[in-house]
C-alpha cells in the first residue's frame, strides 16, 4: 500500500529501532532520563534556544506554550486554519480560559500585517489582553519566508507581545529556505517541532525557548498529564531523526513536484498546487472521487485532496503513482 494520507504514518527505521532499543533510561519527571536531556539539549542547541522539554504529542507542545505565555483571560492571535487553532481540541480555552484571535490567512500562508496590527487589542479592561502571536511554518505545505517572519517579530515587540512558531513541519521549510535551523527559529519566542511526521519518529515532539520559560512549562507538562518515567526509549527515536533524518526531507520536496507535475499534465496546472512535500488538489467532487477509487483499486490510498510524500514513499512508489495518474480516464 502507497499511503498519502500524511506524514504521520512514517514508520521507524531499522537503524531507528536499534538506537531506541539500547538507548539508557532514567526517570524523566526526576530529570534523570539520559537519552532524554540529550535529545532536549541537541534540539535546543540546533535551534538556537537556551532548552528544550520533550512531550508526547506537537497539540500538547503547542498548548504548554499557550499556557505558559498566557494566562486565563488573555488572547492569541492565530490563523484560522492554523493547526493551533482549527486542530488541537480547543485545548487552550477549556483547560487555560485563553481567548483565541483567529484571522484570515492570505494565500501565502500570511496574516495581512494591516489586520494584524488591528487585532491587537489597546490596554483597556474591556478586552482580554493580547498576549501571544502564532504563527506555524510549514502552513499546508507552504514554507513561510524568513522575511515575512521578522515583520511580525517587529509589530510583537512594538506592542510587547510574545511570538511563538508551530513548527510541525519546520525543518521542511529551512531545507526548502536553504537557511540553518537556528536563523529561522531565531525571531520567535518559543517554537514547537514533531518528531513524528517528515523526520520519521514514531512518537514526540519538543518545545524550545528560554531556559525560565521552559521551566514553567515543565510544571504545566505535569499538570495536563505529560510527564513520562522512562521516556528515552521514544526519545531516542526523536534523536536519531533529528541527527540523521533531517536532510532527506528534500528527497520528499522532489517527489512531491514530480506527483504535481504529472497530476498537472493529466488535469490542469490550476487545478494542483505543490509546496514542499504537500500537494494539493483542486478537483471537482465527483472527479476527485473516481480519483481516489482509481487509485484504491491500485493499492494507493489517498484520503482528501491533500498529497503528503513522506520517508516510506520510495522513488518507485512515485514512479507507481505517476503511472495510475496517467492512465485514469475521466470517461
Amino acid at each position: 500500500m502507497i499511503d498519502l494520507r500524511s506524514d504521520t504514518l512514517t514508520q521507524p527505521t531499522e537503524a531507528m529501532r536499534s538506537a531506541m532499543a539500547k538507548a539508557p533510561v532514567g526517570d524523566d519527571v526526576y530529570g534523570e532520563d539520559p537519552t532524554v536531556n540529550v535529545l532536549e539539549s541537541y534540539a535546543a542547541d540546533l535551534l538556537g534556544k537556551q532548552a528544550g522539554l520533550f512531550v508526547p504529542s506537537g497539540t500538547q507542545s503547542n498548548l504548554l506554550a499557550l499556557l505558559t505565555h498566557c494566562g486565563r483571560g488573555d488572547e492569541y492571535i492565530v490563523g484560522q486554519e492554523a493547526h493551533t487553532y482549527k486542530f488541537e481540541g480547543g485545548g487552550a480555552a477549556a483547560l487555560g480560559g485563553i481567548q483565541p484571535q483567529p484571522l484570515e490567512l492570505q494565500a501565502n500562508a500570511t496574516f495581512d500585517l494591516g489586520q494584524l496590527a488591528a487585532a491587537i487589542k489597546p490596554v483597556n479592561f474591556h478586552f482580554a489582553r493580547t498576549r501571544l502571536v502564532c504563527l506555524e511554518n510549514t502552513h499546508s505545505g507552504i514554507s513561510v519566508s524568513l522575511d515575512y517572519i521578522n515583520t511580525v517579530s517587529t509589530i510583537c515587540r512594538q506592542h510587547d507581545l510574545r511570538l511563538h512558531l508551530d513548527g510541525a513541519r519546520f525543518f521542511n521549510a529551512t531545507l526548502d529556505q536553504g537557511l540553518a535551523p537556528d536563523l529561522l527559529a531565531a525571531p520567535f519566542h518559543s517554537v514547537s517541532i514533531c518528531l513524528s511526521k517528515g523526520l520519521g519518529a514514531p512518537v514526540g515532539s519538543v518545545l524550545l525557548g528560554p531556559s525560565d520559560f521552559i521551566g514553567e512549562a515543565r510544571r504545566w507538562r505535569k499538570m495536563v498529564g505529560g510527564g513520562m518515567r522512562q521516556a528515552g526509549i521514544i526519545a531516542a527515536g526523536g534523536l536519531h531523526a533529528l541527527q540523521y533524518q533531517r536532510e532527506r526531507l528534500v528527497d520528499d520536496h522532489l517527489h512531491a513536484e514530480r506527483v504535481a507535475q504529472t497530476l498537472a499534465k493529466r488535469f490542469s496546472p490550476n487545478t494542483v498546487r505543490q509546496n514542499t512535500n504537500m500537494v494539493n488538489l483542486e478537483l471537482e467532487t465527483e472527479t476527485y472521487a473516481r480519483l481516489q477509487q482509481h487509485l484504491r483499486e491500485r493499492d494507493i490510498q489517498v484520503d482528501r485532496p491533500r498529497w503528503v510524500l513522506h520517508l516510506d514513499i520510495s522513488g518507485a512508489d512515485v514512479d507507481t503513482l505517476c503511472a495510475a495518474i496517467e492512465c485514469f480516464r475521466f470517461d
